[in-house]
Order: C-alpha cells, then structure tokens, then sequence
C-alpha cells in the first residue's frame, strides 16, 4: 500500500522533521566565536556596534537572559526557514500559481535547501533574511496590485534589513533595476520612491549613529576588511561553486526554461521576483572578481530564485528540485551526526586542534586558570578568543593587543586607561616570547596549560603601564582601522578622543 500525502501535509512533514534536525544540532553543537559575540551584543544592548548595524544585538537582548543556552540564543535562526517557507508559500499562492501543490512545493524547498537545512547560528544574516524576503514579498505584491501603501510597507522592511546588515543593497538596487525594466507598471516611479522613502528613517538613523562613533560600520565593511582585495580567478571560481552548492537544480530549470522566466518578468511582479535574485547574484560575480564572496552572502536572495521557479519551471521540475534538496539534506544530516558522535580527541593530529579545543572546551580551559582570576584581570588576544570566553564566563573579557579588523566592538567596551597598575592574564592559543609583552608591564611570566592534550599559554602580567600600551598598541590600532577618510565628516570619534584628545583619526 503506497502512503499519499497531499502537498499540505508533505509540507507539514518538511517543516516537522527539518525543525527536529535543526532544534538537536543547534543543542548539542558548540556555540562558535561568531555567535558568541553577537550574545554579547544582546547582553550588551545599545543603539549600534562596531561591525554592523544593530539589529542582531536589539534581537538577542531579548533572549539575553537564557542566552547560556545554546538553543535558546539560537531560536531566531532555527525559526528563520519555517517563516521564510510560510512567506514563500503565500507569495506564489498570491501570483497566481494554478498548479497544484507548486506553493507547497516551494515552501519545502526553502525548508531543504543547503544552509537553509542546517544553518542553525545565529549571526547578523539571520534578521538580514528575515526582513529581506519579507520586503521582496511585499513589493512584488505591491507591483502586482500598483498599491502606492504596500510599496511603502516594502520599504519599511528593507529599512530593518538594512539595520541588520549592508548586504540589503544589492536588494535595493534590484528594485531600482526594477523600476527601469518594468515598463507595464503605470506609477514604477512613485512606488520605488515610497520604497526608499519606507527604508530612509532606517539608513538615516544609522548615518546619525556612524557619525558619532568613527564611521565604524562603514570603516569595517567598505575601506578596512577590503585592504586585501586583489584580482584572481579563484575567488570566481569559489564563487560560481557556491551557487552550485546552494541552488544547482534550481539554476538548471531556470536556465531552460529561459523562456518562460522571461515571460514571468513580463509581469510587474514576475519581474520583481526574478531581478531579486539576478541583480544581486550578478553584482556578486563582479565582486568576486576582487574579494571572497561567502556563502552566507547569497541566503537573502536563494528565496526569490525559489519563486522564480515555482512560477516558470513547472511542478513536475520543481518536484524534481525537491526530491534533490531533500536527498543532499539527508546527506548532510548524516554528516553533522557523524562528526558530532566523534570525540573531539579525533582530530588531535590537525593544526586546528587547539581552536577547536578552545571553542568546544572553553568552559575546562577557563576553570584551569580560574585560580589566578582574583589577582589577575582575564583577557585574550584575539577577538574571537574573547569572544568566546566572555560567552562562557558571563563578563566581558577585553583584547589584549591589536587584533584585526573584524570585531572590534571591544574598542568601545573597554578602556585600558583604567587598567593602570593592574595584574592581567593574557590567554592564548599561541606561544610568542615573553619579550612581546614585556614593554607593558612591570613583570611578565608565562604559564602552559593543557586541555584534552591541548596546550594553551597564560602570560601573567604585574603592574600595567599605559603609556607604553599607548604609545605602541594604540596608535598602531589608530594608524590601521580608524584612518576616517577626509571626505567622511567626523561628528565624535570615541578612539581618538578617548586615547588622543586633539588629534582627528584622519588617513
């Protein structure tokens, strides 16, 4: 006897076994530095951050007090698919699918899709999908229905997008492509002007906070994490691998049925759903021409080429898709159990051993240096190592050092001005000579410690001395990621006016 289900309840299978899978991994798998730090941007609430616009942090406060569960602090993204498969469903429903099952079909490929399936870590992309899809489903609407409001609605969207994370743009100019191409829609010009104005309190509210903080989410995201940009064939190559990766049956069905996603963008809706995910999936390739693109890059956009499908390809293709999203979801399924049912001892003799060891053990590692912690004041670094150990002790623990280019949210959290004359413990994956140390303190020793065969090394400072730490540390800080370019009007600057009064943080 052969089981049939009708597409409503084989979405309703979807959307129970994905959840499952999703709710154990996120569960059993350790928080990572990335995650650890946006908690900390949840415990630590305020109106912006160093790296990105706030949303994550605004999301995460409310969970902040259960945040030590890993779960929990992970619920907004193990969420994510189930509400983006509801609004997909809805939207293909609402352009006029007429086979059956089609919207059913597309809400489950959102449920399986890769990263879709298994992404389960609650970063800064979590909100950024949430809202992104939601303003692409309100403006197609609004093309559909030429409602001057819901392209408004779209905007108001785009612009909690936008406080989330700059990878929004390529969405905005996708609506701005899509007011030049779509000739039928008789007022494309008020309704992309509604959008942008919807969006305009979101992006002038994060100019007034770059303003008054160094211009940190501009410096990080556009001049300092790009000093390395070079062109390469690799990068595109890596690049055009990752859209097979995420979207391979999806890209071939829509590639021969060309014809039919032509005839969709003839529609003012049709054509809002396909230029959501060409025009950023373009941008992209010219991008990676010069710079990595992560897959994390695309999730905001995998959605809009799932509707393009659903409308152009056929059910019978789409199903096809399916059936081939839900084999490699079982794949990987199997995968993350089996690396999960491993010790961690298994990977001893890789080079990565020590920060998987740190990431996965952090709370042994920190109950060993425990009892130097009520004469010594905890610091790592790395601002990922920090990270992590402020997840795992419940406190704030600085940066030592000059770190990189990426998290800096310390640089506003901590003031080595008050660290004067204190004793600090640096700890560290690494081993560099205690002379590295020496200008800062009164005294320097280094201690080895060893977690499940791990080595980690705590260097033991008496008696901090500032000027030195200013002078070096500081300045070398100033010289890399707070050279504000001369056209960026300069309101406040927390770095310089907090280390050198006086002196602009100018390139």
């Amino acid at each position: 006897m052969t089981l049939r289900l009708t597409p409503r309840q084989w979405f309703l299978v979807a959307l129970v076994a994905t959840l499952a899978f999703r709710f154990w991994l996120a569960a059993h798998f350790p928080v990572t530095n990335d995650e650890a730090y946006f908690i900390e941007w949840g415990r630590r609430p305020a109106l912006g951050y160093y790296d990105h616009p706030p949303m994550v942090g605004w999301l995460l406060a409310a969970l902040a007090p259960w945040s030590g569960i890993a779960w929990v602090a992970r619920l907004p993204a193990l969420l994510l698919p189930p509400l983006v498969a509801l609004v997909l469903r809805a939207a293909v429903r609402a352009a006029g699918a007429t086979q059956e099952g089609v919207a059913e079909l597309a809400a489950i490929a959102a449920l399986l899709a890769p990263m879709e399936f298994w992404d389960v870590f609650i970063t800064t992309d979590i909100p950024l999908v949430l809202f992104a899809v939601l303003s692409l489903a309100l403006f197609a609407r609004a093309a559909r229905r030429d409602s001057l409001p819901t392209f408004f609605a779209a905007g108001l969207a785009l612009g909690l997008a936008f406080l989330s994370k700059y990878l929004v743009v390529p969405l905005g100019l996708a609506y701005v492509a899509w007011a030049l191409a779509a000739r039928r829609a008789p007022r494309r010009w008020a309704g992309l002007g509604l959008t942008l104005l919807g969006a305009l309190p979101a992006g002038l509210y994060n100019l007034a906070w770059n303003y008054e903080h160094c211009w940190a989410n501009v410096m990080f995201n556009a001049i300092n994490r790009n000093e390395d940009a070079k062109l390469t064939l690799a990068n595109p190559l890596l690049y055009a691998v990752s859209l097979v990766y995420l979207a391979a049956p999806l890209l071939y069905y829509v590639w021969r049925e060309r014809k039919r996603v032509a005839e969709l963008a003839a529609t003012p809706d049709g054509l809002a759903w396909v230029l959501g995910w060409a025009v950023p999936f373009a941008l992209f390739g010219v991008v990676s021409l010069g710079k990595q693109v992560g897959l994390h890059w695309m999730l905001s956009f995998v959605p809009a080429l799932v509707v393009t499908a659903a409308l152009a390809i056929g059910r019978e293709r789409l199903r096809a898709s399916v059936r081939f999203f839900a084999g490699f979801a079982l794949l990987h399924a199997l995968v993350f159990a089996a690396f999960m049912a491993l010790p961690l001892t298994t990977w001893k003799s890789s080079a990565l051993y020590p920060r998987l060891v740190f990431v996965a053990d952090a709370p042994r590692l920190l109950a060993k240096v425990q009892p130097w912690l009520g004469e010594y004041r905890l610091a790592s670094d790395s601002y990922s190592s920090a990270a992590i150990l402020s997840y795992h002790a419940g406190y704030h623990v600085p940066v030592f050092g000059v770190g990189s280019s990426h998290a800096r949210q310390d640089d506003l959290w901590s003031d080595p001005r008050a660290w004067s004359g204190r004793n600090i413990l640096i700890l560290r994956r690494d081993a560099p000579p205690l002379a590295q140390f020496q200008p800062y303190f009164q005294s320097v020793e280094e201690r080895a410690i060893e977690v499940q065969g791990a080595t980690f090394h705590a260097y033991l400072g008496r008696g901090f001395k500032y000027p030195p730490y200013r002078d070096r540390i500081l300045a070398d800080v100033r010289a890399r990621y707070y050279r504000i370019p001369r056209w960026l009007p300069i309101g406040r600057c927390y770095f310089c006016e907090r280390y050198f009064p006086g002196t602009p943080c100018r390139g």
